[in-house]
């Protein structure tokens, strides 16, 4: 695979060429085996909404997978039973991920700040940095993040999209 090395302002990309289908999959299958191995929520059901067809992009594999990651982990965090859904579609020059659960929603107080440094409401654990760097990683990629409470149903809905590469 041909890697491209950029770096922005503080962030140093690694750009490839990857399958995005699979990077969500492995994260997934990641997250059930450690709950399931800790014997956590099995009341909560982790799953990829396949998008039927493999949807390559051109970025640093291991930092959208870290913005995966810390979407995903945020999502149990905040969900102690119900589903977590991933969705990833191809809509015309972009690839838009979706991460949608039943927790327990943003919280109206901080949802205009979410992506700002040390944004937290989590009573455990995290700094209330995940999200701002997870928008600083997807904005190096010319991307865009964005995160809403669900309407019809408890919990919220992260999303973000990046550039899509041109077909093959």
């Amino acid at each position: 695979m041909d890697v491209t090395k950029i770096k922005t302002k503080s962030l140093s990309l690694k750009r490839e060429l990857f399958n995005l289908n699979e990077i969500i999959l492995n994260a997934i299958v990641d997250y059930k085996n450690q709950l399931a191995k800790e014997n956590k929520r099995n009341n909560l059901t982790l799953q990829l909404i396949d998008s039927k067809e493999p949807i390559f992009i051109e970025a640093d594999k291991g930092r959208i997978n870290q913005v995966i990651s810390n979407l995903l982990s945020n999502a149990i965090k905040f969900t102690t039973e119900g589903s977590i859904s991933v969705t990833l579609e191809r809509i015309d020059n972009q690839v838009i991920v979706s991460i949608k659960d039943t927790g327990t929603g943003v919280d109206s107080e901080i949802l205009p700040r979410l992506f700002t440094k040390f944004v937290t409401k989590s009573t455990t654990t995290g700094t209330g940095l995940g999200l701002f760097i997870s928008k600083s990683i997807i904005h190096a990629h010319d991307g865009r993040i964005w995160a809403q409470n669900n309407t019809d149903q408890e919990g919220a809905t992260f999303s973000f999209s990046l550039p899509a590469t041109r077909p093959l």
